[in-house]
């Protein structure tokens, strides 16, 4: 059963290879049923897979003056800091801190400089909007967003410039309706 809808094979079969990726059947958080499940981190264990994938999504921002990347933790960590590195420009996170992202540890953004904000998935689009917010309060300039994985849910649509590795929609069900559980396929 295939119901992945993937802007790109190849980039599939990455995702795939690493582990990242995986088929079956599998309960996710809210309960519902799906054919794929996907564990990002699965990619980080690889660094030159990791890198492979920083490497793409950075040449979509080859010509934006970058100062910054910016990643939200903890996702965002790793992929901001690869693209970074591929960009030759600095890397820095924002943590949620009584319920909101700041800069901590020293980081800061000044005003005029042009950011990119890295994530490792885009599901809602929540994150991004609060990091971009938190790049705006200090005067920098969101220049765009790259992010590994991208759902396609954003509710509203991220505003900025967007790259993702791979645009991955996975259809669910509900138990009752599931047809992995109608053919017996074991829950994973």
């Amino acid at each position: 059963m295939q119901n992945i809808m993937c802007s790109d094979q190849t980039r599939l079969e990455l995702l795939k290879n690493t582990g990242a990726l995986k088929d079956g059947h599998f309960m996710l958080t809210s309960g519902k049923h799906c054919a794929q499940y996907l564990q990002i981190s699965h990619l980080f264990e690889d660094p030159k897979a990791t890198g492979e994938v920083c490497n793409i999504l950075a040449k979509a921002f080859e010509e934006d003056k970058i100062d910054i990347v910016i990643g939200p933790a903890i996702g965002g960590i790793i992929v901001a800091y690869e693209l970074a590195r591929v960009l030759g420009v600095k890397a820095i996170f924002s943590e949620r801190s009584g319920g909101s992202m700041k800069l901590r540890r020293g980081f800061s953004i000044k005003p005029g400089q042009r950011v990119l904000i890295a994530e490792d998935e885009i599901t809602t689009g929540g994150s991004i909007r609060e990091v971009a917010a938190l790049v705006e309060s200090f005067g920098g300039e969101v220049v765009g967003v790259a992010s590994v994985i991208n759902h396609g849910n954003e509710r509203p649509p991220i505003k900025y410039k967007k790259e993702s590795f791979v645009i991955l929609h996975t259809e669910s069900y509900e138990p009752e309706d599931c047809p992995l559980c109608k053919a017996g396929i074991p829950l994973e």
